[in-house]
């Protein structure tokens, strides 16, 4: 009589640390259905603060993760569905609550453009492979990634919460029919741009040299010093830096796709001597 042998797999046991960047991630999508709450009571300050609380778990769940080795399939999937909710959903939603929903089904419309784009945006990254003649192209993305696209979009919000249309004199500008003009053009540049294949740099991956660091931890401090006094002042002016590296990072992305473009080239011509 024969028996048949059960086989016994052992499971590999996972630490509590191990589960930090998903818990990390868990808590981006309640930052993100939050902030959807807080524009519903008309509290846009708050609403504003949790997407940036959003944005900067995004950045560390995936450092940490690598970090600790710790990183899953699991991970990367819940990581794109957290951001669909943080930086497609709720910022769009934010938006449409504060001003676009005077513009009726065109306001709503635009809402639905903007979350169907970052989705889109991030279905394409989760497919993206790089080869590995082409390790350069892991600083830079397809697209602006979804966390900058949010902060994008809430740009005029953040501008009327700050008092920078006071100091420059400019209340009689951002008025409400203005708002409606600003925020729609805004929402619909910023959804092309996800979707499109304008290359821009991925912060994310950036090595920074051992003798930096220090210089490095000093403007990091700085820059919290200022945010915590100057909020709304300070992350308005980030999001200005981050649209004036957009043709930076195209026209770098140009170059260096020209310059290994040619070595790789050479290289061919070379083999073809051989």
């Amino acid at each position: 009589m024969i028996v048949n042998k059960k086989e016994f797999k052992l499971l590999e046991k996972k630490t509590p640390v191990s589960l930090l960047p998903n818990a990390l991630t868990i808590f981006g999508v309640c930052l993100g259905l939050s902030s959807i709450k807080f524009a519903i009571d008309f509290n846009y300050e708050m609403a504003v603060i949790a997407i940036a609380f959003a944005a900067i778990l995004d950045t560390l769940d995936g450092r940490v993760a690598r970090l600790i080795k710790g990183t899953s399939k699991v991970g990367k999937e819940l990581d794109s569905l957290t951001d669909v909710i943080s930086f497609g959903v709720a910022p769009s939603f934010i938006i449409y609550f504060w001003v676009l929903n005077s513009l009726g089904k065109i306001g709503w419309m635009f809402v639905l453009i903007y979350t169907v784009c970052c989705a889109l945006r991030l279905a394409r990254f989760n497919i993206t492979n790089i080869n590995d003649n082409e390790a350069w192209k892991i600083n830079f993305f397809e697209g602006i990634p979804s966390p900058a696209a949010a902060g994008l979009v809430l740009l005029p919000l953040i501008l009327s919460l700050s008092n920078l249309p006071e100091i420059l004199n400019l209340n009689k500008v951002f008025i409400s029919d203005n708002n409606k003009i600003i925020s729609s053009i805004i929402i619909l540049g910023t959804a092309i741009l996800m979707v499109s294949k304008t290359p821009t740099y991925s912060l994310k991956r950036i090595a920074i040299p051992r003798r930096l660091v220090g210089f490095l931890l000093l403007g990091i401090g700085t820059y919290i010093s200022l945010l915590i006094y100057f909020t709304f002042e300070i992350l308005f002016v980030t999001g200005l830096m981050y649209i004036l590296l957009i043709p930076v990072s195209y026209l770098h992305h140009k170059n260096l796709n020209k310059k290994f473009s040619n070595e790789s080239t050479e290289e061919e011509d070379i083999e073809d001597i051989l």
